[in-house]
């Protein structure tokens, strides 16, 4: 995996700006610390870091391809692409040559043969941009659901793309202006397609390419959902699912570096990690690795939530033991999530605060502890939005709330009831943002894209509109969390459930064969049942862990009364002062009650971008 960056400037000789194109480049070194290239021509600059996962001699970027000894195209690309051995072997027929064994050069080659439909030829998770010396123009693609992000800016003259915003703020023209939609992107839990933080900046969509040259931008989308008849039984679904999780588990296996798993011992991961072990074993012989987060004391002193009704360690501990994997566990304690520079790393990884509070801090120092001994990580993320996991989807009242069935649930909590990580911010603030209006908007939009079977029920129809903003709203927040979070630390998560073929399949599926057992995740389970303990098979779905030791709820107290108390910080103006007075009267809290304490953890988050990336806020 890797970060890119470049810039195209019709108006300007860039190989004059070679310190333009260096700053923007090394802002992304966390992405690639393995190598780095640069290559400059009169109207583009590319830039590229490198972490080497396949073919590492051979795949150096930006990658030039050449015809009678002149470069005709030149890419710098992040990325697996898991079929580029079929493709590779497809363009080798058609009267391709290749000089190295990566799938960058497939990428490249495959710009050669077939254009911008290149992309429709993709399998696996990319984010790219070729510059095409015959035509001077640029192209820039990404994966079908966005696993691996890609921003840009447009400019008088042409344009700036990057892997991540903090390159494209490291162009000397760039502000970090940010304006309401921006600041409602910050908050919302739904993600609106293209639309950045910064003012300045959008983001190439999942699905499609931007064409970029002096005359026009052209998007264009290459890969959308679509709706199509289930003609397997249910019988014959399951041994399908199974078929396709066989497939691309072994697929995502390939890597020239140390791969593991991250093992909660929910159902998800659990599935994959049964996976890698059983081609493991096929294939070398070799036990797979597996890694779980806990916190210290967390299983042995904890207390069902509103979501959690078990800690993950017991059940990691017996899936491990059950597949022989070779497992570790991460113990955090409760000094290594109040570290400032911990919680920091976590909000500048991502470019902006978050509202999940420690659990990206402690997501964050997960990966970077399993980047000591492993590049590459598979995931088991995605499947609850395939699958129908989450408890929201399971009930009648919030799929039919009229809005994202995850927003209304942030209703029902007391931490959240004015929505999650707004709850000590300025009323007056609150009502410019206007996310009421936002979300309306973002779920109307949503329900009319998506696809739907001819002759549908109500009922089907309905759970078919969830399962589609869902992957289409939701889904797209916890793909940029995880990659950005990994890559900090230059570890590449795989996504095993993204698969598309995977995703198109289960989309169809009638929602009774998703439920055919009364439980979440039918499908899975009935697929996975031969490789998992009983244990872990009958276990309900939990989310991600939260800490519930109540000595870092009054460490975050004792911080926001810091910053009430400091008449320059620059959040005291969007801050509901009373609000935040009336949380400090309750220095203890409720360690386990995670929504309120969202809001504090929002406002202190909220408080250190402003500073650390000198925003300018224009309301």
């Amino acid at each position: 995996m890797c970060g890119i960056a470049g810039w195209v400037d019709f108006g300007r000789d860039l190989r004059q700006e070679r310190a333009t194109i260096d700053a923007m480049t090394d802002a992304l070194t966390h992405r690639g610390p393995d190598a780095r290239g640069i290559w400059c021509a009169s109207d583009v600059a590319l830039g590229h870091t490198r972490t080497s996962v396949i073919d590492l001699a051979g795949g150096i970027q930006p990658m030039v391809a050449e015809e009678d000894g002149r470069a005709i195209a030149v890419i710098t690309y992040s990325g697996e692409i898991y079929n580029f051995r079929e493709l590779r072997g497809e363009l080798e027929q058609r009267g391709h040559r290749f000089r190295t064994r990566s799938d960058t050069e497939v990428v490249l080659r495959s710009y050669l043969e077939w254009g911008a439909d290149c992309a429709v030829h993709l399998e696996g998770m990319f984010a790219f941009g070729i510059w095409d010396v015959r035509t001077r123009s640029l192209l820039l693609a990404r994966d079908r659901f966005g696993i691996k992000p890609l921003f840009y800016s447009p400019r008088p003259d042409g344009v700036m793309f990057a892997s991540e915003p903090k390159a494209l703020l490291a162009h000397p023209s760039a502000r970090a202006a940010v304006g309401l939609d921006g600041l409602r992107e910050l908050f919302s839990t739904a993600k609106q397609p293209g639309q950045a933080v910064f003012r300045e900046h959008r983001e190439v969509r999942p699905g499609h390419t931007l064409r970029v040259s002096e005359e026009k931008t052209e998007e264009r989308m290459y890969w959308a959902l679509r709706a199509t008849p289930h003609t397997d039984d249910l019988d014959g679904t399951i041994n399908h699912v199974r078929s396709l999780l066989e497939d691309i588990v072994q697929r995502e296996l390939v890597a020239d570096v140390p791969l593991c798993t991250t093992l909660s011992g929910g159902l998800d991961s659990s599935a994959v990690t049964a996976l890698a072990a059983l081609w493991q074993r096929k294939l070398n012989g070799e036990p797979v690795r597996s890694v779980t987060t806990t916190y210290a004391g967390y299983s042995e002193n904890f207390l069902p939530d509103d979501t959690r009704d078990t800690a993950d360690a017991p059940f990691a501990h017996a899936l491990a033991r059950h597949v022989n994997a070779e497992h570790t566990d991460i113990v955090l304690d409760t000094a290594d999530l109040i570290d400032p520079a911990a919680r920091k790393a976590a909000m500048t990884a991502q470019d902006m605060p978050t509202t999940v509070g420690d659990m990206d801090t402690s997501f964050y120092l997960m990966l970077r502890a399993i980047r000591r001994h492993s590049t590459v990580a598979l995931t088991g993320e995605t499947a609850d939005e395939i699958f129908g996991g989450f408890r929201w989807v399971h009930d009648e009242e919030l799929v039919r709330s009229g809005t994202f069935p995850w927003v209304a649930n942030e209703r029902r909590q007391p931490g959240s009831r004015n929505g999650q990580g707004r709850g000590l911010f300025d009323k007056g603030f609150l009502r410019k943002l206007d996310m009421e209006r936002y979300y309306a908007d973002n779920y109307h939009q949503a329900l009319a894209e998506a696809p739907h079977q001819e002759g549908e029920s109500e009922w089907e129809g309905l759970m078919r509109s969830v399962c589609y903003v869902k992957l289409a709203r939701w889904l797209p927040m916890l793909l940029d969390r995880s990659d950005r979070l990994a890559m900090t630390s230059g570890l590449e998560t795989r996504v095993p459930f993204c698969d598309h073929r995977l995703v198109e399949y289960v989309y169809n599926t009638p929602w009774a064969f998703k439920t055919f057992d009364g439980r979440e995740k039918s499908l899975l389970r009935a697929a996975v049942r031969d490789l998992l303990p009983a244990t872990v098979l009958d276990r309900l779905k939990s989310p991600y862990p939260v800490t519930q030791d109540p000595t870092y709820t009054q460490a975050l107290h004792t911080e926001l009364a810091e910053t009430l108390a400091d008449p320059n910080a620059p959040i005291r103006p969007l801050l509901d002062v009373e609000a935040a007075k009336e949380v400090l009267k309750h220095p203890k809290g409720v360690a386990q009650d995670w929504p309120s304490r969202m809001n504090v953890e929002m406002a202190l988050q909220f408080n250190s971008w402003l500073t650390h990336y000198g925003v300018t806020l224009e309301l």
